[in-house]
């Protein structure tokens, strides 16, 4: 994804670090001045001319630096939004975010504490969620940490996290080698420090649940989270995982070159994961029907089919389309149409239940 952004011509550091752009570059001139072309700005994760990062006018806006401002949905939304990442759009569709808008009076934004079923229960926001106390768990300000499924690359991971004793944190995908509490770890900086705690992503997701708990039963919660696991396996093991290895194949056979995003196939790839297939994933995060299917999977499919196939075939050539549509395609049992053609006869015997073209997708 940086080669998007260094071919654009800006470096992504946070999400609206500019007003004006929200795209610019973080780091202070020489002699820690004021560069004009990124100041004023209110980047959550910003780098300041004294070297320290982030802003809190992010969230608590001047100048009251207010709880209950910084727990409006709104607060989160002036960078969580648009095609790639619509997290405030899905929110708004969602029944949450229609009863956030219809209890705006009973919610008791200006408590303190303010946990679910507590202190209020007619609706969650963002920070809900993602940051404030419940009956069991204190306040955080890292918003990652309730998070067990990671929908931001091309292929969703389980994600550990590593926390070392100076409070850094990094996420480690399930499946990774995991450190031990008290040993010395040199982490992706370089910096050498020593585990403090590790959080598996099922003591993640039972920090998530638990939010969830303070409204809602326990078999609702286990059903949701059900439904989202099925949607990411369903984009990661029928699109994303096909996609990213026959991308892989096509550099490693010198059919793409290395520079980033010169090529038609490399657009509609990161199309493919970076917005439709992000759209589907938080949709189904947050139970947005519309993002999860119309705007998300059904959008997937279609450029999966329609516009990435097509373009890798002619990329490639044969005999390597027919040796990577056979590998990575035929071979996967949701795909059944693309070998068989688009007649009536094949969309038939797909028809089952529902609709061919529904079960063509979501098988």
């Amino acid at each position: 994804m940086n080669g998007m952004w260094n071919l654009i011509g800006f470096s992504h550091r946070t999400c609206a670090t500019n007003p004006t752009s929200g795209l610019a570059r973080c780091a202070p001139l020489p002699g820690g001045k004021f560069d004009p072309a990124t100041w004023p700005n209110t980047g959550i994760g910003r780098i300041n001319p004294d070297g320290s990062a982030g802003s809190c006018s992010s969230c608590h806006t001047r100048h009251r630096f207010s709880k209950a401002q910084a727990r409006e949905p709104q607060t989160c939304g002036k960078c969580h939004l648009g095609p790639d990442h619509p997290q405030i759009e899905v929110y708004q569709e969602s029944k949450h975010g229609i009863l956030w808008e219809a209890n705006k009076l009973r919610l008791n934004l200006e408590k303190d504490p303010w946990r679910p079923g507590v202190e209020y229960s007619a609706a969650p926001s963002c920070a809900t969620c993602h940051m404030s106390a419940t009956r069991t768990q204190g306040v955080t300000h890292d918003v990652g940490e309730r998070i067990s499924w990671t929908l931001r690359p091309a292929v969703s991971t389980k994600l550990n996290m590593v926390v070392f004793d100076d409070l850094s944190k990094e996420d480690r995908p399930d499946g990774a080698a995991l450190p031990k509490v008290g040993d010395e770890v040199k982490g992706l900086d370089g910096v050498t420090r020593k585990v403090q705690q590790i959080l598996t992503w099922q003591q993640r997701r039972e920090r998530m649940q638990d939010v969830c708990t303070g409204c809602h039963a326990n078999g609702q919660v286990a059903g949701f989270y059900q439904q989202f696991d099925d949607l990411v396996r369903l984009y990661n093991e029928k699109f994303g995982k096909p996609a990213a290895a026959i991308m892989a194949e096509l550099y490693k056979a010198n059919k793409l070159t290395p520079a980033p995003m010169d090529e038609k196939l490399e657009w509609i790839y990161y199309e493919l994961w970076h917005h439709e297939g992000r759209r589907a994933r938080h949709g189904a995060s947050m139970s947005g029907p519309d993002y999860a299917w119309w705007h998300g999977i059904y959008e997937v499919a279609k450029s999966f089919y329609m516009e990435f196939l097509p373009e890798m075939k002619r990329v490639a050539g044969e005999p390597l389309a027919s040796e990577l549509m056979e590998k990575y395609v035929y071979t996967q049992p949701g795909h059944p149409l693309p070998q068989g053609g688009h007649d009536q006869g094949t969309i038939a015997e797909n028809r089952g239940i529902s609709l061919g073209w529904h079960k063509f997708i979501c098988n």
